[in-house]
């Protein structure tokens, strides 16, 4: 009998679908790490720009010094005398209000708070030198001995007495510097410019008014 020829099957070809696989894995880990590091990139940025953001407002804010203001918020008259031969003398009694907008304390020196009539010094009283705190209101009462000892020969006098009330300005300039953070320093200087009313039949302050 003849031999029937044996042949063994070919084995299936799995060559080329491995291949397939692998490259559609490899592209799908590639876009993975993509978005990994798009999403890396993103996050970066985004805390670039807060950190921006940040350093702005607090150059703006923290580090931007500012010139403290001064203000007179209340004053009162004591012992009030006068004559209609145009002489007056009194005691004015104020507080002043040194109010500081920055984030380091403002250091100032001595002044002097002085009451003028018509341009002429009628009164003046020290102030001492303080230190008014970072984002705080420092407050002196002062006190001034009025009279009108430099003012003969004012003709406006009489008539100011005579109508009743009196206009008087009162000035005073804090000079000193602001610390920052115990490393910067910037010298500041602050006025005070304030007018005060006095009424002669009250023998009181009518009103006072400060730029």
């Amino acid at each position: 009998m003849a031999e029937k020829d044996q042949t063994n099957p070919l084995a299936p070809a799995v060559g080329p679908a491995k291949s397939d696989e692998e490259s559609a894995s490899l592209r799908s880990k590639e876009e993975l790490r993509h978005k990994r590091n798009i999403k890396c990139f993103v996050y970066i940025l985004a805390f670039a720009v807060f950190q921006t953001i940040i350093i702005l407002v607090f150059a703006l804010t923290v580090l931007k010094i500012k010139t403290p203001s001064v203000r007179m918020t209340s004053v009162t008259v004591e012992n009030l005398s006068f004559s209609n031969n145009a002489s007056f003398t009194m005691k004015l009694i104020g507080e002043v209000a040194v109010k500081n907008k920055n984030f380091g304390h403002f250091k100032f020196d001595n002044s002097t708070v002085t009451v003028s009539y018509q341009g002429t010094t009628v009164g003046q009283a020290l102030v001492p030198k303080a230190r008014a705190k970072a984002r705080k209101t420092t407050r002196m009462n002062v006190t001034m001995e009025v009279n009108s000892e430099q003012l003969s020969g004012n003709s406006n006098l009489r008539n100011d007495i005579d109508s009743g009330t009196l206009i008087l300005d009162s000035y005073a300039k804090l000079s000193g510097k602001v610390h920052l953070m115990k490393v910067m320093k910037k010298r500041k200087t602050a006025e005070m410019n304030c007018t005060i009313t006095l009424n002669f039949g009250s023998k009181s302050i009518q009103g006072w008014n400060c730029d």
